[in-house]
């Protein structure tokens, strides 16, 4: 007993020591974790503290600083107040003369800052520029040498080609480091801060093109590049910056906590910042062209960042003035550092208004009155909410995948239920207000996803009865889809009868076309005894069930034929559909089911897809159309699983993505909703998407696939090149061969793969744009192509029919599609688009004018 005992106490000391922490570690965690509680009260005890460490350790404090500046931007102003009280005294056992410990902390930090520079880490350099020019208001750095680490990145901007993700960034850079120092600079007569206004205006001015096709709120009519409904980020910048400007930045002790101005006044000569040069962008050049010459490594093209607005100035702060901008930057900065841990990202955000100008925010319940300010004292959850959501549905693309954003949200509403339930009901609303006012169909698309998953964590409550006088639009209109979708989702999380339960009876009704009175599920349609290939069907079936082997079940297929070749027409499509639904009706009951009874019929399946059954042969694309079909008819009541079914399909190669992508616009209507129809939907963007997304990712695997084969053959012939040298007296005979780079059977056949899949991922993406052109931009293409995409009939969009709505989506995916593959477009422009534009006709139409504009923004042509 006493053993045992005396175990169990040695392991709790040992416990006990790993979790010791040596002075300099509590001192980098008191740094890190300043102002707990008050901020202001808590800076001069820490600067005492970290006088009094001894010795003095510049390293510890500095890798301090720059967590806390970097990961914590709502810290920045108070690091930087810290610092000033770090000058006041020198370090206590330096020589007489010596630099004061603040100084040399600061040198320490700009080599951080140089490193981050070099790796050219944006954000991490942006917050340093903050922390800068917090120290310039502070007199702790020169003026002069602020403004010349801004002009380095305004510089940027004039680099020829440069790319609008390193122009932005660089951008930012400069503009909130001068909306933070700028008093100060423009009290400097020999300074003129209308260079870097200038700089960013021009660089703007040119990318306006580029923003109508990621405005989350769509206006095909018009040109301007005046956004409705949203902001651009750096347009943002320029406008806060510009109302600054005019005012002498008066009202940047508005917008920027400094409590650094209480410090005494600064004596000492100031810190000269080093001159920079921003490094070029780094561009990774592998040797891959494709066949036709083509760079085969295309380079991400970045957007403009436009963030949806959902409420009016008076609830949540304009990011167009001094103030909107700061918190906005703050909330934005918080939200993509703390994506790795969204429990305290969600604390974070709602303890905000404790880094912010007192009257920021309206005072949260309980807590002490405060008086309002004037053009502020904003609500802090409705902020909090409509940053967020503006991340989520940023186009084409968020930063972080779109389930970071839902969990977070999820996370506010668990910590202050009370105060963040009411935003998140607000969002919603507004968020469905603006599908009638042309939401992005992608936005609309990840609204209805966020809706769905939101409601699954808190028991699908919400007010349904709102929407009811809404089933009286057309069954396409933007609110009746989102309606569906939603709905459909909820199935997904949840089960059909709870979620038929909880809706309202109108929603219930048939005629509603909100939820089908049948839980979705696999539609055999050889099960009923009538249909006259039932016992053919039956026969597979008990094959299949029985575990046949795929050499009997192909023989049976065989003697099926010749038994149906006289009474049956078209009897090899007949025969493909009954096997692959018979093998689907097997596979339904589970996931496992249905991967064991496609590896174990795989040779069969590979036969159908070459128009053959006992033997293969070449692709066959009617073959492969009808596996598709018979997936599509089988699980047309639960649409995902198509989804499912073919990305299995295209990895074990039974079908090819430009196979998805031709069905998808020839055959999906018809077989999914019994009408052939030459639109658009959101479904078919989830099988599109799917297709191109796997021959790109093919693409990028055998890429890198090649990379390692050629560093391997490359560290080989080098090897022996040495070896030659070491033996040069040794006889020709024992002399190792060497071998070059290029004759490595390996890469060999890696290169040949990989020219085969960017073939493939070529016809794929040139298959996609064929689609849109005979749905949008051909001479017999339905008039209401036209017709949608004038003002008339978009003020006009309230007497809209089903076609009009369908054309209208149709237009926002084509639109998605363009930016969305941007970077795969541009490098394939020439070929795919010569080919595909040579069916639209050259006489003037407004319908093939927007098309081509269109094409030209996503592959970056002149419009």
């Amino acid at each position: 007993m006493s053993y045992h005992g005396r175990r169990r106490h040695h392991r709790d000391d040992h416990e006990r020591r790993e979790t010791h922490e040596t002075p300099e570690q509590k001192l980098k965690y008191n740094i890190t974790h300043y102002g707990e509680v008050d901020p202001v009260q808590e800076l001069p005890r820490l600067a005492n503290q970290i006088f009094e460490y001894t010795p003095a350790n510049v390293p510890a404090v500095t890798e301090a600083f720059r967590v806390g500046v970097t990961e914590q931007p709502f810290k920045v102003p108070y690091y930087a107040a810290l610092l000033r009280l770090l000058h006041d005294r020198p370090v206590g056992d330096a020589a007489p003369g010596s630099p004061s410990f603040g100084r040399q902390v600061l040198e320490d930090f700009w080599k951080g800052f140089q490193a981050f520079l070099d790796k050219q880490a944006w954000r991490e350099t942006r917050l340093c520029v903050h922390f800068f020019a917090h120290l310039t208001v502070a007199r702790v750095i020169s003026v002069q040498s602020m403004f010349e680490l801004l002009k380095s990145f305004t510089a940027v901007l004039d680099e020829f080609g440069v790319s609008h993700g390193r122009a932005a960034k660089a951008g930012l850079c400069a503009a909130e480091g001068l909306m933070i120092a700028g008093p100060v600079i423009k009290q400097d007569p020999s300074l003129d801060v209308s260079e870097i206004i200038t700089a960013l205006q021009t660089y703007i001015d040119s990318t306006k093109d580029a923003k109508t096709l990621v405005q989350p709120v769509v206006q095909l009519f018009t040109d301007s590049p005046i956004l409705e409904h949203a902001e651009e980020w750096l347009d943002c910048a320029l406008a806060a910056l510009q109302t600054l400007n005019a005012s002498d930045f008066v009202q940047t002790a508005d917008s920027y906590p400094q409590p650094y101005l209480s410090s005494p006044p600064w004596t000492e000569e100031s810190f000269n910042l080093p001159g920079v040069l921003v490094p070029p962008e780094v561009i990774e050049l592998d040797g891959l062209t494709t066949e036709s010459g083509e760079d085969a490594q295309p380079k991400k093209e970045e957007w403009p960042q436009c963030y949806v607005r959902l409420f009016d100035n008076d609830l949540t702060p304009d990011p167009t003035t001094p103030a909107g901008f700061a918190i906005r930057s703050t909330m934005i900065d918080t939200i993509d550092i703390f994506e790795v841990n969204r429990k305290e990202c969600a604390r974070l955000l709602l303890e905000l208004p404790k880094w912010t100008i007192p009257g920021t925010f309206k005072a949260r319940p309980g807590a002490p009155p405060q008086s309002p300010v004037e053009g502020k004292d904003w609500q802090l959850e409705s902020t909090i909410l409509e940053t967020i959501l503006g991340s989520t549905f940023m186009l084409p693309e968020s930063t972080y995948k779109a389930i970071y954003y839902i969990a977070l949200i999820t996370e506010l509403c668990k910590s202050s239920p009370q105060t963040v339930g009411p935003a998140v009901g607000k969002s919603i609303r507004r968020l469905y207000a603006l599908l009638a006012d042309g939401l992005d169909v992608e936005v609309a698309h990840r609204f209805a996803e966020w809706f769905a998953v939101h409601m699954s964590n808190f028991g699908f409550q919400w007010v349904w009865k709102e929407w009811i006088p809404d089933l009286v639009l057309v069954p396409q209109h933007p609110k009746r889809t989102f309606m569906r979708r939603a709905v459909e989702f909820e199935i997904r999380l949840s089960y059909h009868d709870r979620i038929l339960r909880i809706l309202p009876e109108p929603m219930r009704e048939p005629d509603a076309q909100v939820i089908s009175a049948e839980a979705p599920g696999p539609d055999y349609e050889y099960d009923e005894p009538t249909h006259p290939h039932h016992e053919s069907a039956q026969s597979i079936l008990n094959l299949i069930r029985g575990r046949a082997k795929p050499e009997d079940v192909m023989s049976h297929l065989e003697s099926l034929r010749n038994s149906l070749m006289e009474t049956t027409e078209n009897v090899d499509s007949v025969l493909r559909s009954i096997l692959v639904q018979s093998l689907l009706h097997i596979g339904s009951r589970s996931f496992s089911h249905f991967l064991n009874a496609i590896e174990r019929y795989l040779p069969l399946l590979r036969n159908l897809a070459a128009g053959q059954i006992s033997t293969n042969g070449n692709a066959n694309l009617e073959a492969r159309t009808d596996i598709m079909s018979a997936v599509a008819k089988f699980w047309r009541n639960s649409r995902h699983m198509i989804n499912i079914v073919f990305d299995k399909l295209m990895q074990y190669q039974i079908v090819d993505p430009t196979d998805v992508v031709a069905w998808t616009f020839t055959h999906c209507a018809y077989v999914t909703e019994g009408t052939r129809k030459a639109t658009f939907n959101a479904f078919q963007w989830d099988l599109l998407k799917s297709a191109l997304d796997k021959a790109n990712g093919r693409v990028m695997v055998q890429r890198r696939k090649v990379a390692v084969l050629r560093k391997e053959a490359d560290d080989n012939a080098a090897r022996a090149i040495a070896g030659e040298s070491a033996t040069m007296e040794v006889d020709a005979e024992t002399r190792p061969d060497v071998i070059p780079a290029g004759e490595s059977p390996q890469l060999t056949s890696a290169i040949k793969a990989f020219t085969v899949l960017t073939r493939e991922q070529k016809s794929a993406l040139a298959r996609t744009l064929d689609g849109f052109v005979d749905y949008l931009a051909v001479e017999d293409a339905s008039p209401k192509v036209r017709e949608v995409i004038t003002e008339h009939a978009w003020h006009n969009r309230a007497n809209w029919e089903v076609e009009d709505w369908e054309v209208w989506e149709t237009w926002g995916w084509y639109r998605h599609w363009g930016r969305t593959y941007s970077p795969y477009l541009r490098n394939y422009m020439n070929t795919i688009g010569t080919v595909a534009f040579a069916k639209v006709p050259s006489k003037a139409d407004p319908a093939v004018e927007l098309f081509r504009k269109t094409w030209n923004i996503a592959t970056g042509q002149e419009v």
